[in-house]
């Protein structure tokens, strides 16, 4: 070997041991992967091309230029998931904890612009202390630089991050940017501030784990969209969630082969309950209509009176959003509303086809909901909806009821296909809250009120409380037999593949964030 060549090749060496060897036991002593074992297990095998592999920082203050490390925290470069192509930066914590100074920010910016100008998705693995203090203003500017270009890409390509140890102040605003947040259980966590400055500013006592871990942001705030167990877990998840996904805004997703055979799914016609107040499990609905095995949830701890998650029927991607009758009875609150809306955008940025089930008996009431802008939330699940172009398909499988039925992709706001299963009830509301209105100097009348209530609510119920009235006016397309709904959405969906809409000339909407 030739000097030069010894050189390169030493230098290369040094930059892959990160921080050096006594940091990677340290990180594996915490059941953490290192920034590069993260990259070579989520890769396919020997795909990874690195950007930046000897780029150092340039800070002097501090005697920083005593302890230089090549990387300077993270690893970049690109390579291939199932063959297709991704860019991908991963944080080292074995080199300054990982934190972000003015070069890390310009290596993770550069795979940004390639990602964007190739069209090709974005992933980051996020294991990070936060902006370098010894750099100042410099490393708060590079994070600027990275939201900007998140911002830029949004709706572009897909961008996913997976939070695989700490992530505080400002960068956890890149991941909450990018259109799903993963996170590992026990070893990462996210927060704007910490649990000690908590602590002095508003005197509470809380430990990272339940400020800002993973548990806490998937049933809480619902920041992350998805938690797994252990950083393999996480990276598994990646490979699923990119299954389902297209390069970028320009393409569809690729369709697995599917034959067409006897589509008929008997198990759904026993799944509505006799009485409509009692609850069911909406997935087994999804599960009796979709190809098998096929269903990725997404949020699942979270808001769950809304299920939200991607499937395949017929070989194909498709996104569902659906109400849960087995929490709060399928209502739409804060919380859901903003978990829907959020998915149905996702998308229709990417040409994912929805499809809508419908069991929903209105809005949850409540002065909690009124002060914290139920109005508003919901109206940005009807405005996501309205505003989406992609295929969407709607099956009402019993409730609809009041303002939920508008905001459920009715026909009115612009759904393709429309279906109702005969136990499906669509209209303003339940028929024992109507008669009450409509029938209540009768009812005050009556000898034995309770008794004419109950007529009454029959009789309501006889005429309302069904899918016809609906159906003759055209805003249900068929009432369709369960079992027989597969075979449709498939139909329908291949129908609809093709759609085009276009839009007016604007830039942009203005949702009521």
């Amino acid at each position: 070997m030739d000097s030069q060549t010894k050189i390169l090749t030493d230098k290369i060496e040094k930059a892959h041991l990160g921080g050096g060897e006594h940091r990677i036991k340290q990180q594996h002593s915490k059941k953490k992967l290192t920034a590069r074992e993260r990259v070579d297990y989520l890769l396919d095998t020997a795909s990874f091309e690195e950007i930046g592999v000897l780029v150092t920082h340039r800070t002097t203050d501090f005697n920083m230029d005593k302890e230089i490390y090549f990387g300077d925290g993270v690893v970049t470069g690109y390579g291939t998931i199932n063959g297709r192509l991704v860019y991908i930066f991963a944080q080292d914590f074995t080199v300054f904890g990982g934190s972000l100074s003015e070069t890390h920010a310009e290596k993770i910016c550069k795979v940004m612009d390639l990602a964007l100008h190739m069209g090709a998705p974005l992933i980051g693995l996020n294991d990070s202390g936060g902006a370098r203090i010894q750099e100042g203003v410099r490393s708060l500017g590079g994070y600027a630089d990275i939201f900007h270009k998140n911002v830029q890409s949004s709706g572009i390509i897909p961008q996913i991050s997976a939070i695989m140890g700490p992530c505080a102040g400002g960068a956890v605003y890149s991941p909450a940017i990018t259109d799903f947040t993963m996170m590992v259980e026990h070893s990462s966590y996210m927060f704007v501030t910490g649990p000690n400055v908590v602590k002095t500013v508003t005197n509470e006592t809380v430990s990272s784990e339940d400020l800002g871990g993973a548990h806490t942001h998937a049933t809480k705030s619902g920041v992350a969209h998805l938690t797994a167990v252990n950083d393999v877990e996480c990276l598994d998840q990646i490979k699923a969630l990119l299954s389902y996904l297209p390069q970028n805004n320009t393409k569809t997703t690729t369709k697995i082969p599917f034959e067409l055979q006897d589509e008929t799914r008997e198990q759904l016609a026993t799944i509505i309950p006799e009485h409509s107040s009692k609850p069911y499990d909406m997935r087994r609905v999804i599960y009796g209509i979709i190809d098998d095995d096929s269903f990725f949830e997404i949020h699942k701890e979270y808001a769950e009176n809304v299920i939200v998650g991607f499937a395949r029927l017929g070989g194909r991607s498709i996104g569902i959003v659906a109400n849960q009758p087995l929490f709060l009875a399928g209502v739409l609150d804060v919380n859901s509303s903003k978990k829907a809306a959020r998915f149905t955008r996702f998308c229709d940025s990417f040409n994912i086809p929805l499809l809508v089930l419908v069991d929903v008996p209105g809005f949850l009431p409540g002065t909690d909901q009124e002060w914290n802008g139920i109005i508003t939330n919901g109206a940005k699940l009807l405005y996501a909806l309205s505003e989406a172009t992609v295929p969407r398909v709607t099956v009402i499988t019993r409730k609809a009821y009041g303002g939920a039925y508008d905001v459920m992709n009715s026909k009115h706001i612009g759904a393709d296909m429309n279906f109702a299963w005969p136990t499906a009830e669509i209209a303003v509301m339940g028929a024992k809250g109507a008669s009450e209105i409509i029938f209540k100097h009768e009812i005050n009348a009556s000898e034995d009120p309770i008794a004419k209530l109950a007529e009454k609510e029959t009789e309501y119920a006889e005429a309302f409380a069904n899918p016809y009235r609906a159906a003759q006016r055209g805003f249900i397309d068929e009432i369709i037999l369960p079992q027989d709904t597969r075979r449709k959405l498939l139909k329908a969906f291949s129908m609809l593949e093709e759609k085009t809409m276009p839009l007016p000339k604007r830039k942009h909407g203005n949702i009521p964030l």
